[in-house]
């Protein structure tokens, strides 16, 4: 089943990872495939990467509530 992963759409794929969690095998292929599909625009920084973590992971949350308002 794993060759096939490739061909599920998302929703799929979240079924079959739920339905599979115990099985380490099988839940490490689904999110490969799901982690594979990510949108890399929507990245958001890890905080270590960032030269001053504090205040521009506070910049970036102030950006995202603003932008939901």
């Amino acid at each position: 089943m794993t060759s096939n992963l490739s061909h599920l759409t998302n929703a799929e794929l979240k079924r079959y990872i739920s339905e599979h969690r115990n099985e380490e095998e099988a839940f490490q292929a689904v999110l490969e495939v799901l982690m594979s599909r990510r949108n890399a625009a929507n990245r958001q920084p890890y905080p270590f990467e960032l030269a001053n973590p504090e205040s521009e992971v506070e910049a970036i949350l102030r950006e995202k509530l603003n932008q939901a308002k």
